[in-house]
């Protein structure tokens, strides 16, 4: 048998958690959805669907706390709980019974502590759901009582229901795990006051329906922001500069939505004894996630810095050729012109002028030129020269000029005579 000629392609697996995200995106809904679901349809108040809901999960976490459960079960058992009450009523109708929220939270921590593979007892777990439906933390449940019996029913015939209704999609990613894992990366672990805000603030979002309206990971970078906030702690960024949320695929559009659901809860709710409403502050309008107070301050880069020092150097080097005397306005580096140079310049002057070639320029320019020429220096008289340009009755020209040599320029142009005499000075 001969190979097959098509290649092999070596697939990139997939992490777990994103697999999670993907499966956990389906049962995610918006705020109108959560206007329609069967409860509300057949008749209940939205908020009366929501304390339901929240006495519900109230539920789960006093059994929990009686049976010592890890707070993952409880964020689960109530991920369960909410994820049910999308599918199925729990408004008694004419003709069909609704599910009531204490026997569908009881099945649905009995379900969570199999799959967080804690589990416990079903007499122990019955036993502590009577005790807490009856408000009775010390009473005495046997087998022989027909509350044991009742409960225990209704929580092995709900089970094959309720995951009918979760279609068999067990695994989550708790919001828990995802903050304790940020906290480990940012090291701030120890820090009591950043963990307890955001350990609060998820375990209260159990308790609304948040966990339908953002993913486990949105709501932990919530939890963190808001707390954050709350301690005046920030993050760094990752290594290629972009904010900390978006490290673990967060935006900071979600993390105000969340945070301001979570507000809104807080300021809905009768106020208690001893019970601060205000925990969560609402965002305010239109957050800038570049200049958030939950990250670290960007340091400037050299192109910054750079164009932000430039215009102040070149400023403090004009002001410098202005104050300082005798430098040209051009910025080279030529000497300044000082009693000092004098001597050397007329040295150049007798070295030029002793060249044999007669139509050499000097240094001069057009008189309807706005540059100001150097200033004049008279050359001692050479009879050498002298004498040669009175046989000659010559004088070297200048283009541009209208009487001869234009020696150095401060305007004006001095012409000599054949005998060699100074005639006078011509304005040019």
């Amino acid at each position: 048998m001969g190979s097959s000629s098509t290649p092999h392609v070596t697939q990139t697996a997939v992490l777990p958690d994103e697999i999670i995200m993907a499966a956990e995106s389906q049962w995610l809904l918006s705020e109108e959805e959560l206007l329609r679901t069967p409860s509300i349809l057949d008749g209940l108040s939205p908020d009366k669907e929501r304390e339901n809901r929240s006495k519900g999960v109230n539920f789960i976490l006093q059994v929990g706390i009686m049976l010592r459960l890890p707070q993952i079960t409880l964020a689960t058992a109530s991920v369960f709980l909410h994820r049910f009450y999308i599918r199925y009523s729990m408004q008694d109708t004419p003709g069909r019974p609704g599910h009531h929220y204490y026997s569908m939270a009881a099945t649905s921590l009995f379900l969570a502590t199999k799959v967080e593979e804690c589990c416990r007892k079903m007499k122990d777990l019955v036993i502590a759901c009577v005790r807490v439906a009856q408000k009775d933390p010390y009473k005495t449940v046997d087998e022989q009582d027909k509350e044991y019996w009742r409960w225990r029913d209704n929580i092995l015939l709900n089970e094959d229901l309720l995951l009918e209704a979760l279609c068999f999609d067990l695994r989550l990613e708790p919001p828990y795990k995802t903050l304790y894992d940020l906290l480990l990366r940012y090291k701030e672990e120890n820090n009591k006051k950043l963990r307890n805000d955001a350990w609060a603030f998820i375990s209260d979002s159990c308790l609304t329906t948040l966990c339908l309206l953002f993913p486990s990971r949105t709501i932990a970078a919530s939890a963190l922001y808001a707390a954050a906030r709350k301690s005046s702690v920030s993050f760094p960024d990752t290594q290629t500069g972009r904010p900390w949320w978006e490290g673990i695929g967060a935006s900071v559009e979600d993390i105000a939505k969340a945070c301001d659901y979570m507000a809104n809860v807080y300021q809905s709710t009768p106020a208690k004894p001893g019970r601060d409403n205000s925990l969560y502050e609402r965002m305010p309008p239109g957050l800038d996630g570049n200049q958030d107070a939950t990250r670290h301050p960007r340091p400037r880069t050299a192109t910054e810095s750079n164009l932000e020092q430039g215009p102040r150097h070149s400023a403090k080097r004009e002001l410098e050729e202005q104050t300082e005397p005798g430098v040209k306005a051009n910025g080279d580096d030529s000497e300044p012109i000082g009693e000092g140079n004098e001597s050397s310049r007329k040295r150049q002057r007798l070295e030029s002028a002793s060249e044999p070639n007669p139509q050499r320029k000097v240094g001069v320019s057009s008189t309807s030129s706005s540059q100001t020429l150097p200033l004049h220096v008279a050359l001692p008289d050479n009879p050498a020269t002298q004498s040669q340009q009175a046989s000659t009755g010559s004088h070297a020209s200048i283009p541009g000029t209208s009487c001869g040599t234009n020696e150095q320029g401060n305007g004006r142009s001095s012409a000599r005579a054949d005998d060699g005499s100074e005639e006078g000075e011509v304005e040019s």
